[in-house]
């Protein structure tokens, strides 16, 4: 915590960070605690990124307390898992968010900045698991990354996935989204030298058990190189993607 603060101190000595923002940064040190919300505005000193918050099962009241104080503090908003209606009700008190609805996400309207140098690809075994991959990719893009996607490319056909596996070893992380048996990210780790995180979600029949049968399946590939995040965690993917490309420049 002393080197955060040092960083900041020296932001105001340089001229980089004005007297009011110093304040007010130091105010809500080391985090905001307002109406029972904590919100950590230093998680991006100290990892490299910042703070998501999680919309689901949060009230209208509470999302516009938290877009208020984001907004006092000059802090880029990012929310998962927010529903159509409450996003009205915040586009109502703040019009310049921005609504990404497949994705079920809220981010500014403004483009996202790119702060690091590399490109993260995500991908989706069926048109079902979309959402989960556009939570991945709209979090990808807004965490500062560069990304693409390609969607559709389940293993009962695949050549859908040959068609893509020249382009495989052009990005530095791959996303791999997948329902029923999980697995694509088996086959798309056996054809690149690139990292796949696995997704799984919760598309499938009676025996998924709702992305069990889908995680365990992941956790146990045979192709090296797979990591696996939660069930329908695609918010999770790109945090653990945009992490590795920290590292990399």
């Amino acid at each position: 915590m002393k080197e955060i603060l040092r960083q900041k101190l020296d932001d105001l000595l340089s001229g980089r960070l004005d007297r009011e923002a110093f304040v007010k940064y130091i105010s809500n040190f080391p985090f905001s605690d307002e109406s029972g919300i904590k919100l950590d505005f230093q998680r991006a000193l100290r990892r490299g990124l910042p703070e998501v918050v999680f919309g689901q099962n949060k009230s209208l009241e509470q999302l516009r307390a938290i877009a208020a104080k984001f907004r006092e503090m000059s802090a880029e908003l990012i929310m998962t898992r927010v529903s159509p209606d409450k996003y009205a009700g915040l586009a109502a008190e703040f019009p310049d968010l921005l609504y990404h609805e497949k994705a079920a996400m809220v981010t500014a309207k403004a483009e996202p900045r790119v702060l690091s140098a590399g490109r993260i690809l995500v991908l989706s075994a069926g048109a079902s698991d979309q959402a989960v991959a556009e939570e991945a990719y709209v979090s990808a893009r807004y965490l500062g990354n560069l990304a693409d996607r390609e969607y559709d490319l389940g293993v009962a056909c695949l050549d859908r996935i040959l068609s893509v596996a020249p382009r495989l070893n052009d990005y530095s992380v791959l996303i791999v989204a997948a329902g029923m048996e999980g697995a694509l990210p088996s086959v798309v780790a056996g054809l690149t030298a690139t990292p796949v995180i696995a997704v799984p979600t919760s598309i499938g029949y009676g025996a998924n058990l709702q992305g069990v049968s889908t995680l365990l399946a992941m956790l146990n590939s045979c192709s090296g190189g797979v990591s696996v995040v939660n069930i329908d965690n695609g918010f999770g993917a790109a945090y653990q993607a945009s992490l590795i490309n920290r590292k990399i420049g």
